[in-house]
């Protein structure tokens, strides 16, 4: 099968969508699938307010319906609600095709702690555009149990994996910091929720790799902190086998694929009860979750690192795109065999 995914997020973003995306994509075709993607790339594009790093598509209902149809696929999946997303889901419904789309954001508690706009609405506005697909694929069981409370219909679980070969435990360390080191990795943002791990009074060092609007206010209001700013590939890897905890202060991610990089890198893991981090680390042993974060992060020193390392293994890329084509196979099956009933019956 073709499937054309249609995704507002892409490179160069540094990101959890653009990553579970390729790497999705990457397992998909050594199943025998055939991925295909309509970015923002080859548009004009403005920066989206307060994130000028992430690009929106201008482009017209029409230039998109022209990509689609060259990209000649069976099936469509819309991975973002932006400018794309929201054209994709225009040609689908105007030429009566089935499509998935999938929810990675928090966007109503993100847009909440930027302008005083109602939770509620905006979810409102996510349930409208993802009413008429086949399935929208959410990354936990809990993001699941808790967009079907909200209203949301066939939502399916679409898991993460990660690259076991890349991110392992190593026995030198590129860190040269007082220990024990506390590391978080993610986008310096004020989603992020950066300065409740920022503010404890923790031995040794605090380490933040990764960039963003909040970066310089958070350098100057936190001085005993290191900033090491945004690290990739194996820097980002050898980064994570030098540190002692990972600590995860997040209480919005809808996942948080960091989570999964720390442990495959022999990383204990501290952070609150919240979704993400309750589906990843659970009842593991791998990770201490606690309202305290203080205190998960001097409990999560005790945890061996084996134990994380082993924990991890159970996330893999050739998994999650399993989950995903299987929801896709499914959710066609279950769309379009009652239409073709009734039109046999009429």
């Amino acid at each position: 099968m073709r499937i054309l995914v249609a995704t507002d997020a892409w490179r160069p973003q540094i990101n959890g969508v653009v990553h579970s995306l390729e790497q999705t994509a990457a397992a998909a075709r050594s199943q025998g699938y055939d991925i295909d993607f309509l970015t923002p790339q080859g548009f004009r594009t403005i920066p989206m307010p307060t994130y000028p790093d992430i690009k929106l598509a201008l482009a017209s209902w029409g230039a998109i319906a022209k990509r689609i149809d060259a990209a000649g696929a069976e099936h469509i999946h819309i991975a973002t609600e932006g400018p794309i997303g929201f054209a994709a889901r225009r040609y689908c419904l105007a030429r009566n095709r089935v499509f998935t789309t999938s929810y990675h954001t928090r966007f109503p508690e993100y847009i909440a702690q930027r302008v005083p706009i109602p939770e509620r609405w905006t979810y409102a506005a996510l349930r409208r555009f993802h009413a008429p697909a086949a399935a929208v694929m959410v990354p936990t069981p809990t993001i699941r149990d808790e967009l079907t409370q909200r209203g949301f219909a066939r939502v399916k679980v679409w898991s993460r994996g990660v690259d076991q070969l890349t991110f392992h435990p190593r026995e030198t360390s590129v860190l040269d910091f007082p220990r024990p080191i506390f590391l978080c990795v993610g986008r310096v943002a004020v989603e992020k929720n950066l300065g409740a791990l920022l503010s404890l009074k923790l031995p040794g060092s605090t380490v933040i790799v990764g960039d963003g609007p909040a970066r310089a206010s958070l350098e100057r209001q936190y001085p005993h902190a290191h900033f090491l700013g945004s690290r990739s590939g194996e820097a980002l890897a050898q980064t994570f086998a030098s540190a002692d905890v990972f600590v995860f202060p997040s209480r919005t991610d809808t996942f948080g694929i960091v989570l999964i990089e720390a442990l495959a890198s022999g990383l204990p893991v501290a952070a609150y009860p919240v979704a993400g981090p309750l589906d990843v680390i659970g009842n593991s042993g791998a990770g201490v979750l606690s309202e305290d974060l203080g205190a998960a992060c001097l409990a999560a020193l005790q945890i061996p690192r084996a134990v994380a390392r082993e924990h991890s293994m159970q996330f893999t890329w050739r998994e999650s795109a399993r989950q995903f084509l299987q929801n896709i196979e499914q959710s066609r099956e279950a769309w379009v065999a009652p239409a073709q009933a009734a039109r046999l019956g009429s």
